[in-house]
């Protein structure tokens, strides 16, 4: 009988045992299918040139009292595979959002599409937040329908560069970390997916309304500046004057779009143990509005 009791203890009450680890291998490495760039290679900067600074390929923007900082890719893209990598600000960061995202809105002001990773700033308690959104048509004044997933990362952020990649084709968004899937938003009607060409962009700024814990943290200039660090871009896209016949990478070596088996588990573990908000399963928002769910 003890030893029933004790298998049911390790069976089912304790945590998995590589639940504060790192996630399982994903089998397959999108990223080694496309070179890297250095920063003036793929991008240019696009504000806050005075806070920005590029040194062998590698770019560094911060925030302070003065300004914010942003750039931009040379190119407009159909579908690609993008990336960085990035390292994060220590400390206290609250307010403060570092970001690598696609957006049309110099094409659309007021009505445009975005896919985003945003690094929510935090408390010296508290850890990062990813953000990953996906919208169509919407201009962030109020009626914007976000499609937000939030993670916590399995290592921390500030201590050294991670890849962070966004995969978009025109059946699926991937999101990455480290080659590791942890979300994938399909293509399930028009309607609900961005299909108009983006450009790529990153950025550091001041969103105390509502980055950290909905705008209850503010950002605090006396710990400016905030900096995060970016290298390793990847640009591996169709732009909008390149061939028709242009198609992004495969995200798996199981096809076109999709995942592996591999994969997918990878991403489930990811989700079981580090994500921390999904749109879908939030009881107050209007799902009217978000049929894929």
């Amino acid at each position: 009988m003890a030893l029933i009791l004790l298998s049911f203890f390790i069976v089912f009450l304790l945590p998995p045992s590589n639940a504060q680890g790192d996630p399982p291998s994903p089998g397959y490495y999108p990223s080694s299918r496309v070179a890297s760039l250095g920063f003036n290679q793929g991008f240019r900067t696009l504000w806050g040139p005075q806070n920005q600074r590029v040194d062998q390929g590698s770019l560094t923007i911060w925030l302070d009292r003065s300004s914010g900082s942003g750039f931009k890719s040379l190119n407009r893209y159909r579908s690609g595979y993008f990336g960085a990598a990035v390292k994060l600000q220590p400390g206290y960061t609250a307010g403060v959002i570092t970001s690598f995202y696609l957006s049309n809105n110099e094409d659309y002001p007021g009505y445009h599409d975005e896919i985003d990773i945003e690094f929510l700033g935090t408390t010296t308690d508290k850890p990062y937040t990813l953000q990953t959104n996906v919208y169509m048509r919407g201009s962030g004044d109020g009626n914007i329908v976000g499609r937000e997933m939030k993670f916590h990362l399995w290592f921390d952020p500030t201590k050294d560069f991670h890849d962070y990649a966004i995969l978009w084709s025109p059946n699926e968004i991937i999101f990455f970390v480290d080659d590791v899937p942890i979300r994938r938003y399909p293509r399930k009607s028009d309607a609900t997916f961005p299909l108009r060409p983006m450009w790529v962009y990153g950025s550091i700024w001041d969103a105390s309304s509502w980055a950290t814990e909905e705008g209850k943290y503010k950002a605090d200039y006396q710990y400016q500046p905030f900096v995060g660090r970016y290298n390793n871009f990847k640009l591996g896209g169709c732009t909008t004057n390149g061939a028709a016949t242009c198609r992004p990478i495969s995200a798996s070596p199981a096809g076109p779009s999709g995942l592996s088996s591999q994969q997918y588990a990878a991403m489930a573990w990811i989700q079981r143990n580090y994500k921390v908000y999904d749109y879908c399963a939030d009881p107050s928002r209007d799902h009217t509005h978000t049929p894929e769910c």
